[in-house]
């Protein structure tokens, strides 16, 4: 028996078939291309539409005068003064549970990780309430800390507390990403050469995983920023000591609506920035990835 010949590569073909025909096939590439950007249309317009109706309500005038009233600059300032303590926090409390998670086989990984993605699924009234419960007077460990004589609901401290609560796993889960991806021949080398382990976490751990750290303290920073229902709960809404930016677009609603509009303004800014950053991050790590790769 003759054997079939096997079918050649679809580029093979195309280049012999004619032009017209190529040029059916070029159509039919560029139709569904364009049939994919039309189904995409309606979900980001509805995405954009709303952001610009936000832009176009706010004239400028009314967002510098709006921006100079002294419960605007609290507001501002306190949230600005809250979610970089809770980023300085995360860092502090929170890389040694990235790098514990990054190390697979513990044998409490599993419950590590799910006890850190909680608070991202939670609703963030139920992390207030939450929150209350453990650190309220009344709480767990309200007793406790009475005979101390400290009281936290109600008071800054518990906006970083709940800032933390919710906006540290994004910090912990970028950085165990990173923690991880490094190569494991790198540090075993390091031990062969005599390196302790804190030798090999400062100068081998964190040179290779910094941008995956920088990622994700901008991502906890922001979540800490935009941070709204378990602050409210837990702390309030006092101006100049729990007011944060978003509990008082909350609170402009109800008795100055150029105060929600201009603080809005501010956030998306701020949250756009956030996101700029964060992906020029991600890309230069990916470029840096593929030459390295490459070479």
């Amino acid at each position: 028996m003759t054997e079939k010949p096997l079918n050649p590569p679809l580029a093979l073909r195309s280049a012999s078939l004619p032009a017209q025909v190529s040029a059916s096939l070029d159509w039919l590439r560029f139709g569904s291309n364009a049939t994919w950007k039309l189904l995409s249309l309606p979900l980001l317009v509805f995405i954009a539409i709303p952001l610009i109706a936000l832009f176009l309500r706010t004239s400028p005038t009314d967002f510098l005068t709006t921006l100079n009233q002294e419960q605007v600059m609290q507001a501002i300032k306190l949230s600005l003064l809250t979610s970089l303590t809770t980023t300085g926090v995360t860092l502090l409390l929170g890389t040694p549970v990235a790098y514990l998670l990054s190390q697979r086989r513990s044998r409490f990984y599993r419950v590590v990780d799910t006890l850190i993605d909680l608070p991202t699924v939670l609703p963030p009234s139920v992390a207030g309430v939450a929150l209350l419960i453990a650190f309220g007077r009344r709480g767990l460990l309200g007793p406790f800390l009475n005979t101390l004589d400290i009281s936290i609901p109600f008071t800054t401290v518990a906006v970083i507390m709940a800032q933390t609560f919710i906006a540290a796993p994004f910090y912990i889960k970028a950085a165990a990403i990173g923690f991880a991806s490094i190569d494991p021949e790198l540090k075993q080398s390091a031990e062969l050469d005599g390196a302790n382990r804190w030798q090999i976490f400062r100068h081998i751990v964190l040179p290779l995983s910094w941008m995956a750290l920088v990622s994700g303290s901008v991502m906890t920073w922001a979540r800490a920023l935009g941070e709204f229902g378990a602050t409210i709960i837990f702390a309030g809404n006092f101006p100049g000591r729990t007011q944060t930016m978003p509990l008082a677009i909350y609170i402009g609603f109800e008795i100055d609506l150029n105060v929600a509009l201009t603080l809005a303004v501010v956030l998306v800014c701020f949250s756009f920035l956030t996101l700029i950053i964060v992906k020029g991050i991600l890309h230069r790590r990916l470029d840096l990835t593929l030459e390295t790769s490459s070479t």
